[in-house]
């Protein structure tokens, strides 16, 4: 572990932990930060076995389980196995969600009950995917529109069931074989394996600690079912923060972490991506994902612009603070706040790449087109608002648009018929090096130029 924070920061770090243990009777509580890919900070307090927790001691982590879940669908979509917008039940038919499109799964806007149906599937011994997946009736369906945001568990179980109809393996042995293995995530388990703390629960009037159950979720375990320990989230952190490796392409995770839907308004704080929980907080777009099950709580929170993130590891059934790791990574940007790397010039940009550099026109308004550190084009407005994006070359001349308005839109460079004056075709929209330039193309037509 690094050790370059301060003194001063590592004590407010804990005394915030120590006070979230002390405060709301925690039997035990672990965190750790994350920043450019070096795990700076891991404390912990209570009691497993008598011993404070260690960044190896296995917790369970109930619904960031998803995170995994929606990774592997997102896999199977990359490689042309199917598409998000497929229905359901092309994949695996039979259920009240036949018709919901894949996608809508993911970002908990199927109209899905929250929970499967039968008893309360964290507490008892989950179905076999048959059983499970005959429960998916009608009676499952809620009124909601499809765009509106509603959590459902049952989904996700769903979700692994697709997964294995194509994948034609276990859930366990893709989740093992595509994302754990690849990533080092060694400790991350279906079941709890030494050391782990067990779950409980703290009597609401005493200090009387209650022993909650562990069951085998069966077909719903992709909703919830994962173990793991401080050591393979700040792993999972750094992936989510973007250092994917070989595991899922950076675009895909990008795509993953847009807003597909919101649950609390239009100045939303609370969203949804694909399979992903998205917060803003303090001016910062953060992603990740909770976890509760009977006895334990946990949380994983990045932030990819800043290259930070925050999880912690609990085992009770309430009473960890939602705040808790935002203030976190408060008390981190507050005593010590990022040093950005430092500025270094490129000196493999080429000319052609060099002349497209500089002010264009977009009708009268001017717009500045920059070349990126990663050999990407920015295009945005040269003052005040408008429409602004990067580009990524496509390997045969083109460019195309990776956010803003020009999302997937391609980007053109041509010549006016002298072969001299470049101009730019943005999807029909024409750009130019000087106000409505007479020698492009410009849908419309101007006056002559003068």
């Amino acid at each position: 572990m690094a050790s370059e924070l301060l003194p001063a920061t590592r004590r407010a770090l804990s005394r915030r932990l120590a006070l979230e243990q002390s405060r709301n009777r925690v039997p035990s509580l672990i965190a750790g930060l994350v920043r450019d890919g070096e795990t700076i900070w891991v404390d912990s307090r209570g009691r497993v076995d008598d011993r404070r927790p260690e960044a190896d001691t296995q917790y369970r982590i109930g619904s960031i389980t998803k995170t995994f879940v929606a990774v592997l669908v997102m896999r199977l979509r990359d490689e042309g196995l199917l598409s998000l917008s497929d229905r359901f039940g092309d994949h695996v038919p039979g259920t009240a969600v036949d018709d919901r499109q894949v996608w809508q799964l993911l970002a908990h806007c199927s109209g899905l009950s929250s929970e499967p149906a039968g008893q309360w599937w964290e507490r008892t011994e989950g179905d076999v995917a048959e059983d499970f997946l005959a429960g998916v009736d009608s009676a499952q369906l809620r009124p909601e529109p499809r765009h509106v945001f509603h959590y459902s568990n049952t989904a996700f179980g769903l979700l692994g069931q697709l997964i294995e109809r194509v994948r034609g393996k276990e859930f366990a042995a893709v989740l093992r074989g595509e994302i754990l293995e690849p990533l080092g995530m060694r400790r991350t388990t279906e079941s709890p394996v030494a050391p782990y703390a067990p779950g409980l629960a703290v009597h609401p009037w005493a200090d009387v600690l209650q022993p909650e159950p562990f069951a085998d979720a069966a077909a719903m375990a992709p909703a919830g079912q994962l173990w793991s320990t401080v050591d393979d989230m700040v792993r999972w952190l750094r992936f989510l923060a973007g250092e994917t490796g070989e595991v899922l392409h950076p675009g895909t995770l990008d795509e993953m972490r847009q807003p597909a839907t919101v649950d609390d308004g239009p100045q939303w704080t609370r969203g949804a991506g694909l399979g992903l929980q998205l917060a803003r907080h303090d001016g910062r777009a953060l992603v990740g994902h909770g976890g509760s099950m009977p006895g334990f709580l946990a949380n994983v929170l990045a932030d990819p612009a800043e290259s930070t993130g925050v999880v912690f590891l609990a085992n009770t059934t309430s009473g960890v603070s939602g705040a808790l790791a935002t203030d976190l990574l408060d008390i981190l940007a507050e005593h010590e706040p990022r040093i950005p790397p430092e500025w270094t010039p490129d000196g493999e940009v080429s000319a052609e790449l060099l002349e497209l550099t500089g002010l264009w026109y977009w009708g009268p308004v001017p717009h500045l087109l920059r070349v990126l550190p990663d050999g990407m084009l920015d295009l945005s407005a040269w003052q005040g608002p408008g429409r602004a994006s990067r580009f990524r070359p496509d390997g045969e001349g083109d460019w195309i648009g990776l956010d803003g308005y020009h999302r997937g839109e391609r980007l053109r460079v041509l010549r006016a018929e002298d072969g001299t004056t470049p101009y730019l075709d943005l999807n029909t929209f024409i750009l130019t090096r000087k106000p409505y330039d007479p020698a492009a193309p410009v849908p419309g037509g101007t006056l002559p130029w003068e």
